[in-house]
Formats: structure tokens, sequence, C-alpha cells
């Protein structure tokens, strides 16, 4: 049988830069030790096992060991303090870990505050409406909870921004989809930022300020009706509706603001 040439992916020119690499013995361990906080065997706040017994489990070195462990400190998957006698801690990260890099990417893209309220509004009807079918009495009671204690507190403190920002945030992390609630988390500061500056302009016409705080409240408890009716289509249609409205009052006359002028 005649030789047949090989395929162009297996041609010996160039082959070198295509090798196979084979992983780092430091890489390794640290995959070891990241799928245990993905799984949970090491848990926010744990401490690592000492040099010594790591060493020994995975049959290293101690500046292999060390590699490892700052390819996940570099993650911040664990925080390392120098000196400390207890090891690197796990820190399970949260959206926080994310949402600067992602604000430094809007502000260097020009992006504008609109986009990011519009990508806002894509999000949270969406989340309402999964939390409405597979949200608990206990979520709608701690959603209550922020209405009837949070909101007004921050009402009360003129941080009004920050008492409904956060009701908005927690309705996308009780959905329950970990993608919805990291990425709401990432435009969480922006979005509070913009409405704190907008709300603080109108502190000073007292009774337009308290007739925002006042619809606020009045939406969010309407919304948590229809959560506890288990009414999903009614729920995506009124969040909808408050979040177009809600766009359209804290963008009017500063559409064209960006994300840098918040956060500068």
């Amino acid at each position: 049988m005649a030789d047949r040439a090989l395929a162009p992916i297996f041609d010996s020119r160039g082959a070198a830069s295509r090798a196979i690499r084979t992983p780092k013995t430091a890489q390794l361990v640290a995959h070891n030790l990241r799928r245990m906080i993905i799984d949970g065997e090491l848990k926010d706040g744990d401490h690592l096992p000492h040099e010594a017994e790591l060493m020994e489990h995975y049959s290293v070195s101690r500046p292999t060991l060390r590699e490892a462990v700052r390819v996940l400190e570099s993650e911040r998957l664990v925080e390392v303090r120098r000196g400390s006698r207890s090891g690197a801690r796990v820190c399970v990260p949260g959206p926080e870990i994310v949402a600067r890099p992602a604000s430094l990417l809007l502000e260097l893209s020009g992006a504008t505050v609109a986009d990011v309220f519009v990508a806002r509004e894509a999000i949270e009807p969406d989340a309402a409406r999964i939390l409405a079918t597979e949200g608990t009495e206990e979520d709608f009671d701690e959603l209550e909870r922020i209405v009837d204690e949070d909101i007004p507190a921050a009402f009360a403190s003129d941080n009004l921004a920050a008492g409904t920002s956060a009701f908005h945030l927690r309705i996308v992390q009780l959905s329950g989809n970990a993608t919805l609630a990291i990425i709401a988390g990432m435009l969480h500061e922006i979005t509070e930022r913009h409405t704190g500056a907008v709300l603080f302009e109108t502190r000073a016409d007292k009774e337009r300020y308290e007739s925002s705080y006042k619809l606020e409240i009045r939406s969010c408890r309407r919304l948590i009706k229809l959560l506890r009716a288990r009414d999903a289509d009614g729920v995506f249609a009124h969040w909808q509706k408050h979040m177009v409205n809600a766009r359209l009052s804290l963008l009017e006359g500063r559409e064209d603001v960006q994300v840098r002028d918040i956060l500068d």
C-alpha cells in the first residue's frame, strides 16, 4: 500500500510551533486547588494546608508550590498575607472581581450611561420572570423587607439610590441565574452612581423627590404581589415598563453622559 501524505495539520513543516505543551507542575497543582474551591471542598475563609503538607501531598518542591499559590492569588481565589503562619486564605470572589475591569472597558470604549441602562433593561425583566416561577416565598419575603425597611431607611438618610439599586440587583441575584447575576453586578456601581447623582439634583425639589420615592415603593410592591401570584408574564410586563420609565426619567437631558464621567 502506497504511503499517504500527511494531512496539512500533521505536516512536519512548522510542527514545532504547534507542538502540544505539557502544563507545568505548578499549573497542575493550581488547577487541582482551583477545582476544590469551585466544587466547595475549600470554602470562603478556609485556609490552605501548610506548605509542608501540600508539598508532601503533591510531591512538589517549595518553589513549585509557591508558584501555584501565586497563580491562584492572581485569580483572586486566595489571599496571602506575608508573614502569616496560617497560610493562604480562600477568597470566593463576587461580581466585584469583574466589575472594575468591565467598567474600565466601558470607559475605554466610550460607552454612555444610556448603554448601561438599556443593558440593565434587557436583564432585569427576564430575571424577574424567572424569579416568578423559580423563586421561594423566602425570596419574596426578602424583597418585601427591602421595600419595607431598607429603601425607607435609604430615603431618610438621603441615599435613596443605594436602597433602590440594591432592590434591583437582588431581583437578579434571587432569580438563581448566575450569569445574569454577574452581569447585573458588573453594572450595579454605574447605575447606582448615576441614579444617586440625578436624585441629588432633584432633592432641592422636595415634592418631586418624595414623589419619585413613593412611585418606586408602589411599583416594587406591585412587583412583589405579582411574584407571589406566580404571574410570570405579568411580572415581566410590569418590570419592563418600570425599567423603561426609570431609564427615561434618569436619562432625560443626560443621554450623552459617558461611563467615565460617572466613575471619575
